[in-house]
């Protein structure tokens, strides 16, 4: 048993330095720039657009923002159903991360792949909702595998993503983030892994049980609040260091060009280390590329592509240029981050401190009990990413088996919940994380076939 995992890990270890490696993460990059310049920078050009037809319609209407037949979920509610599974970790621990890893630089190659990841995001809904159908039970199914399918007439990479897709729900969707739950309640507020294994299972239960309206109508009410409580707690972080800010916005500039070290301690991260450390978490935070949001934008209730298109730009927006950014500057303003310590342990082969603990020490240096805070924003983000994944992974299930599937994969998600609370799962993390990766291999391809199609209907929707 020893010598299989010893292998499964090897052989995970070369898959992952490939997906997360420097040709997909240029893949990433070049998709981005392709959709930015065939759009004409949308995500600049029509930022009033976008902004309006998204986040300041809330504020002219019902929040169940809907153009379509009326039998599906609303615009807001998909896109905090997608919200619900990409804010979580990565947010949060994985920002800490990137900085400890990458150096401050980081968070400045972070901006670029998600100002690029806007239009990435914003052509996998166009097309998503372009090609999206009924199935057999009547049901909105569109995503990847189908515009990989229906668009690029490609059924092996459609069934390859989906079966990445549901390895990704089963792992990092759910064991990898009950994980995280069952750790943070048991360091902050002592309370055993096996008591939150049982009760996640029959919480979550009762909410994907019901399927996408009640998963989309608790994310409707959970994710911005838990958000906006974040944000706020992170500024009033920033606010009380404000004199060190704009030291802290140099720095980042000023690291992200840095030149390559030979050794660590050297000269410092360097440009090329930063930049893989800030895209990879980019795209890990927000996931454009992967083709995972996509999926839940499909059930909105809409027949405009162009306009759930704006929703993802948002969301992309919202994730990594607001979220992401407070938890940089909340640890760099406060002085937790110490770029000599960090460079000392990596060189050293040391584990560095973890993301988590890194930015609870931010949040504690102003807010009393500050770090638990953080330990409980990571378990409620991580339970809404849980939410989210598993409405993934069942449409990808029902679109390679049928609706008769989705039942048998609700009840294995909710079987991995307790064992993902009680086990180590150093390996499961790491297999996992390489699935996630897969998944964008067959999407960035058929973003690249199908872009003529992106572009043609962009230009339509301003004639």
């Amino acid at each position: 048993m020893e010598k299989l995992l010893n292998t499964a890990d090897s052989v995970n270890a070369c898959l992952n330095r490939f997906v997360w490696g420097p040709v997909m993460l240029f893949f990433f990059l070049f998709i981005g720039l392709l959709f930015s310049f065939g759009t004409g920078f949308f995500q600049i050009r029509k930022f009033r657009l976008w902004m309006k037809c998204t986040f300041f319609s809330l504020f002219r209407q019902h929040s169940s923002v809907r153009s379509g037949s009326g039998d599906g979920i609303s615009q807001f509610q998909s896109v905090c159903t997608a919200l619900a599974a990409t804010l979580g970790i990565g947010n949060i621990a994985g920002v800490a991360t990137a900085l400890v890893l990458g150096g401050p630089g980081a968070v400045f190659w972070m901006w670029v792949s998600a100002f690029l990841g806007m239009m990435t995001a914003y052509a996998e809904n166009v097309l998503g909702i372009r090609y999206r159908c009924r199935n057999s039970a009547n049901e909105w199914t569109g995503g990847p595998m189908v515009y990989l399918e229906k668009g690029l007439h490609c059924r092996p990479l459609a069934v390859l993503f989906c079966l990445f897709c549901i390895l990704a729900s089963l792992g990092m969707g759910n064991m990898a983030q009950a994980n995280s739950i069952a750790s943070g309640l048991q360091d902050a507020f002592g309370i055993s892994p096996w008591m939150t294994g049982c009760f996640f299972v029959i919480l979550i239960s009762l909410v994907i049980l019901g399927g996408i309206q009640r998963i989309s109508r608790v994310a409707e009410f959970f994710v911005p609040a838990a958000a906006l409580a974040y944000i706020l707690c992170g500024i009033l972080v920033i606010l009380k260091n404000h004199a060190a800010l704009l030291q802290a916005l140099a720095l980042i500039f000023r690291e992200a060009f840095a030149p390559s070290s030979a050794a660590a301690g050297a000269l410092g991260y360097g440009m090329k280390t930063a930049l893989r450390r800030g895209i990879s978490r980019g795209v890990f935070s927000n996931e454009a590329g992967l083709g995972s949001s996509v999926i839940v934008h499909c059930a909105a209730d809409t027949d405009d592509p162009v306009l759930q298109g704006m929703w993802s730009i948002f969301e992309i927006f919202a994730d990594t240029m607001i979220m992401c950014t407070v938890t940089a500057l909340a640890i760099l303003t406060s002085k937790v981050y110490d770029k000599g310590i960090c460079l000392q342990q990596l060189a050293a082969g040391q584990e560095p401190v973890s993301g988590t603990a890194l930015t609870g020490r931010a949040f504690a240096s102003v807010l009393p009990h500050g770090s638990q805070f953080v330990a409980l924003s990571v378990i409620l983000f991580a339970f809404s990413t849980i939410l989210g994944w598993s409405y993934f992974g069942e449409r990808c299930a029902s679109w390679l088996f049928g609706p008769r599937a989705v039942l048998p994969y609700k009840l294995l998600f909710l079987a991995c919940i307790f064992p993902g609370c009680i086990i180590p799962l150093n390996l499961v993390w790491e297999i996992s994380d390489t699935f996630n990766g897969l998944m964008a291999l067959p999407n960035l391809i058929g973003l690249l076939f199908l872009s003529p199609e992106v572009f043609s209907v962009t230009r339509k929707y301003f004639m």
